[in-house]
């Protein structure tokens, strides 16, 4: 199922906005267990979670990929961008605003299971990545079916097991990094949110024979307690998946 897109609210600059930041105190409710009081505290208190409110962002983590992008520069005007795992659509904002799809220059198509509701510039796929006829949607809504560009924030439901939600993030993680061999065009770049965990190495030597330059990278906007970290990689070779 497509959905078009819609025009939607603007681009925000992140946590600063020269406004004075007040901590916000979080009274104790008697039903609420302490982990669930600790997580509203901070994302009250979040100056990102402030900030996509403030900026009409759909989640903090816009902010991620616009401070990466703001230091690697990847994204440029009239680039063919894929998000994976799209919703609730913070990436695709920025996406479409820093590639110049909302003025038809380029190209943004973003895929999940999830429903996300239109974006300016955006195609939205509303389906499975992992389905068997998910690579050729996404193709066949591609400009020549070649992107320049695939993003991927995708993680697995966890089921609170360490070690298997870890396998699991790293197994979308390698999935995504075999889609983007396939569909990229020469010097294209690729960007996958990945966890700390020892069980990289495979999906490092897959990047690492199909892209000139392999890195890990953690934007300010990933907090510093998760093991979230995202591997970029760019330059592809354009050879077949190696």
């Amino acid at each position: 199922m497509v959905k078009k897109s819609k025009p939607g609210g603007g681009i925000g600059s992140g946590p600063g906005g020269g406004q004075r930041s007040l901590r916000v105190r979080v009274k104790t409710a008697r039903r609420r267990t302490t982990s669930s009081q600790r997580w509203l505290d901070r994302q009250l208190n979040d100056p990102y979670v402030v900030a996509s409110k403030r900026d009409g962002m759909r989640s903090r983590a816009a902010y991620k990929l616009s401070e990466i992008d703001d230091k690697e520069r990847l994204l440029k005007p009239g680039q063919r961008v894929i998000d994976l795992g799209a919703a609730p659509g913070g990436w695709s904002q920025i996406a479409a605003d820093r590639v110049k799809s909302i003025d038809g220059r380029g190209q943004v198509i973003a895929i999940d299971y999830l429903g996300v509701e239109a974006i300016a510039g955006v195609t939205i796929l509303m389906e499975d990545f992992t389905s068997e006829t998910a690579e050729g949607q996404l193709k066949a809504l591609l400009r020549e079916g070649k992107a320049d560009v695939v993003l991927s924030d995708m993680a697995a439901p966890t089921v609170g097991h360490t070690g298997t939600d870890h396998l699991r993030i790293m197994g979308l993680a390698e999935a995504a990094a075999h889609f983007a061999c396939d569909v990229l065009s020469p010097g294209g770049v690729f960007l996958c949110k990945v966890f700390q965990g020892g069980t990289e190495k495979q999906l490092l030597d897959v990047l690492k024979r199909n892209f000139r330059n392999v890195k890990h990278v953690k934007p300010p906007a990933s907090r510093a307690d998760s093991a979230e970290l995202y591997v970029l990689a760019t330059g592809f070779r354009g050879s077949a998946p190696a």
